[in-house]
């Protein structure tokens, strides 16, 4: 291993000619120049220069190290002012893995404050439902991950990685604009207890079921999906009911569906993971705080 200090004496001695010239260059005294290429002859394990006369000549180890030590000195130079970029935010990235309502709600949110104040820092967006998304951060597959988890379920998350909670999103019920229960502002669950379902991903489907049994009934579920949208289309199409996080009707609300509050209110816990190491990660611990920003700024979940 090299000592940078020691390549960028000897890039000097090689332009000055002489130990002496590059001390009048460096500021530095002679012994201290000599001092610094017998320390650099010894990492390498050889002798760099030679006299002839009063001059000094490069041996074949010296004429190699000559021909590397622009390219040496360049190179920490350049990383030098990458790390300085990223520990002050000039530059950085961070990779987001989000469930769907996440990323278009939080995420854009976020990335708008970023090209703002820190256009350097970019964000690079995943997609994935938990608990199938936590498993990419602990893959370091990810930087963050937001997720989302319901009362009574506990998730199982490694030791080191961290639960920064950012807000409760409430459940509503999804009604076809002619129904009759479309009147309430709020709707009990047992009142649908009759109608047929449209559930949607795993977890969300678990907790409906969950909160289904707690009143006593078995919901006829007719179709499932992932996708908000065909959620909400079939909802209005009259084929089904169904219940969603109203952080989707925050961006996302059909004209011919009608929100309704869940009565007792039932809520998910929605929070950002991070691997405890990576809380010392400048542009991590900055997306952190912008989640948390974009996450008091959510009205209405």
């Amino acid at each position: 291993m090299f000592d940078s200090r020691h390549i960028h004496t000897f890039r000097e001695v090689l332009k000055a000619g002489s130990y002496s010239g590059a001390a009048r260059v460096l500021g530095y005294t002679q012994p201290a120049i000599t001092q610094q290429m017998k320390a650099l002859e010894r990492d390498v394990g050889t002798a760099l220069f030679t006299r002839v006369g009063r001059q000094m000549r490069l041996t074949e180890a010296g004429e190699a190290l000559a021909r590397h030590a622009d390219v040496i000195l360049d190179t920490i130079a350049t990383a030098q002012q990458q790390m300085d970029a990223i520990t002050r935010l000039r530059a950085g990235r961070v990779r987001v893995c989000a469930f769907p309502s996440a990323s278009a709600t939080l995420i854009p949110e976020v990335m708008a404050s970023l090209a703002v104040g820190h256009p350097g820092v970019r964000v690079e967006l995943l997609e994935g439902e938990p608990p199938e998304s936590l498993g990419r951060l602990a893959r370091g597959e990810c930087d963050i991950t937001l997720a989302f988890t319901y009362p009574g379920l506990h998730e199982e998350v490694p030791d080191e990685v961290v639960e920064v909670r950012l807000f409760e999103d409430q459940l509503t019920i999804l009604l076809p604009t002619g129904h009759p229960l479309a009147r309430r502002r709020a709707v009990k669950l047992v009142d649908l207890a009759g109608e047929r379902w449209i559930a949607g991903c795993l977890r969300c489907r678990a907790n409906f079921l969950h909160e289904c049994a707690e009143q006593g009934f078995a919901p006829d579920i007719a179709f499932t999906s992932d996708d908000n949208l065909v959620v909400q289309s079939l909802v209005a199409a009259g084929v089904g009911v169904a219940m969603m996080p109203s952080l989707v009707l925050s961006f996302l609300c059909h004209q011919k569906v009608a929100g309704r509050a869940l009565d007792p209110a039932s809520r998910r816990q929605v929070s950002a993971y991070v691997l405890r190491e990576h809380l010392r990660v400048p542009a991590t611990a900055l997306v952190l705080d912008e989640l948390r920003a974009a996450a008091e700024r959510r009205v209405g979940c």
